[in-house]
């Protein structure tokens, strides 16, 4: 009598396909995950920054305790090694001692997106 041969218990080509199909949507989605992580924090920390810049614009305007005049004023700042396009408008306000000013800072890579807006209202000291 011929001794019976035990069959393998492996997978077949077919499962193996499909686990490999499997894997390789979820490696997709991670990576596009990952992806879009960085781009948000990336976006993050620009809008930190102009955060940073529009501030200092302001707290420079207070500290001199010049009276702002009316108009438009705009300028560059470097924070962390990018720099930043800013605008400061300045506009009288009913009230004859007190100055509104927006402070707008802008994308490094895009000047027509606006990372920042900064509104505030400047007094006139006697």
């Amino acid at each position: 009598m011929i001794p019976r041969v035990p069959r393998g218990r492996g997978f077949t080509l077919v499962e193996v396909l499909v686990a490999l199909a499997i894997v390789a949507i979820a490696l997709a989605a991670a990576g596009r995950s990952v992806a879009l992580s960085t781009d948000s924090a990336m976006d993050h920390k620009l809008r930190v920054l102009a955060g940073f810049v529009a501030e200092n614009r302001m707290a420079e305007l207070a500290a001199r305790r010049a009276w702002a005049g009316i108009g438009v004023t705009e300028g560059t700042e470097s924070q962390a090694g990018i720099d930043f396009r800013w605008r400061a408008e300045v506009v009288a306000t009913p009230h004859p001692r007190l100055r509104r000013v927006e402070i707008h800072v802008a994308d490094p890579a895009d000047s027509a997106h606006e990372l920042r807006r900064l509104v505030g209202v400047l007094s006139r000291e006697f």
